[in-house]
């Protein structure tokens, strides 16, 4: 036979230990369904979360790009035009150069232009994305020697409850977040 290495006393604790280190199968139901019951008050919060994201994400894109079109209008001393439109499955807006309705988007992160109108930028929202403009049909142009737009305009990013954000741009280019539907996440009220 085999001396044991322990002395009898701790032999006995640490068989005691080995025991109590288990879970019982009450106690694992417990933890299920306490789990379950927090996931199912946490799901529909989660998806509300998820959308606000969304026109969150859409909107500070859309006012980088104003940024962008008034910047590179400037820097290239070139007229930089910013178009949305309505797509079958979604919105989309580009900066472009060339005249008002020379660039259009065709869909899958695709545009074409007329004469020598280039793209700088193109952005899709697509329906099942969270977000989309609603305001489309919009044209601006920035100046190049002033860095103005013309004309003025709201563009309405808007998510599938009705929720959404409006990117005000003044005369100047610059752009101002407000939301319709009550001042939250920091964005004031319209």
């Amino acid at each position: 036979m085999f001396a044991n290495p322990l002395p009898p006393g701790l032999h006995r604790v640490r068989q005691s230990l080995a025991r109590s280190l288990g879970l019982s199968m009450v106690e694992i139901m417990c933890t299920v369904s306490l789990l379950t019951t927090l996931a199912g008050i946490a799901l529909p919060n989660l998806d509300a979360w998820r959308t606000r994201q969304a026109v969150l994400g859409v909107a500070a894109e859309l006012e980088t790009d104003i940024q962008l079109a008034r910047s590179t209008a400037v820097a290239l001393q070139n007229p930089i035009r910013l178009e949305t439109q309505a797509l079958d499955n979604g919105s989309c807006y580009l900066l472009h150069t060339g005249n008002k309705h020379q660039c259009e988007c065709i869909g899958q992160g695709q545009a074409k232009c007329l004469g020598d109108a280039k793209v700088v930028r193109l952005a899709e929202q697509p329906l099942n994305g969270g977000a989309r403009l609603t305001t489309t049909d919009i044209s601006v142009a920035f100046d190049p020697h002033r860095g103005t737009v013309t004309p003025t305009a709201t563009f309405k990013v808007v998510d599938k409850h009705g929720n959404s954000i409006h990117q005000v741009v003044n005369i100047m280019g610059r752009v101002r977040s407000c939301t319709p539907n009550g001042g939250s996440s920091g964005i004031k009220s319209c």
